[in-house]
């Protein structure tokens, strides 16, 4: 029953999954079409997001770095939330950690929550408290994008195959919050880093997501109208 009603409430997301993504390409050109914010650290930053997605395409994919980073978040969260992670497990093929508890958010953060991103970021934010300004800064921004890529690549192709964690909690159910996560955090960060609000981006996510559901709302009054029509004839 839980896994039926985790699948109506995936299928009821759906809109919200399109509304999101078109919030998403507004805030992008909003973003990126302020006069003067390609900066060099902007560049960096999408220089590392380009670096791997090359280095993806034309070398052998490390597969075990991967693996080791999934099995290390669900252990973060885990601890975040008061379990105790135990041997971990990590090769080729798959990886495992067990834990003394679970929940929806420890079973899917590898796939939401960017592990080595979150490693280059807390480095960055120690070096910061002892040397400021932060020395070489394109070059930890090149680092996160890189990293970041790093988990949406390898997001997208474990996401193709059979996995337990998804599998746990409904297939659509698991990619709908999946992949509104996942914007979400892209999201943020633009209204943090770049000259696009909060305020703004409240306020195009409010507007996207609202016409993204009225449209399903026509679109099915519609098809009753022109079913009831068919059958009156």
């Amino acid at each position: 029953m839980a896994k039926f009603l985790r699948f109506l409430l995936g299928l009821s997301l759906l809109p919200l999954c399109w509304g999101v993504s078109r919030a998403f390409l507004d805030a992008l050109v909003l973003s990126v079409g302020s006069a003067g914010w390609m900066t060099p650290e902007a560049l960096s930053l999408f220089g590392g997001i380009l670096a791997f997605a090359f280095a993806w395409m034309a070398l052998s994919h490390p597969v075990r770095m991967y693996v080791l980073g999934h099995e290390l978040t669900h252990a973060l969260w885990g601890l975040l939330f008061g379990a105790r992670p135990s041997d971990v497990r990590v090769s080729a093929s798959g990886g495992s950690v067990r834990l003394t508890k679970s929940n929806l958010l420890i079973t899917l953060a590898p796939y939401f929550f960017p592990f080595y991103t979150f490693v280059v970021i807390i480095v960055a934010l120690v070096t910061s408290a002892f040397i400021r300004p932060l020395p070489y800064l394109p070059l930890w921004l090149f680092l996160v994008g890189f990293t970041w890529s790093f988990h949406v690549l390898f997001t997208l192709e474990t996401l193709t195959q059979r996995q337990p964690d998804v599998k746990l909690y409904g297939r659509i159910f698991s990619w709908v919050f999946i992949f509104l996560v996942n914007v979400a955090i892209i999201l943020v960060w633009l209204a943090t880093m770049t000259p696009l609000t909060f305020a703004e981006l409240g306020r195009i996510l409010l507007q996207r997501t609202c016409d993204a559901y009225v449209g399903v709302g026509t679109f099915a009054w519609r098809a009753m109208t022109w079913i009831r029509s068919v059958k009156g004839l």
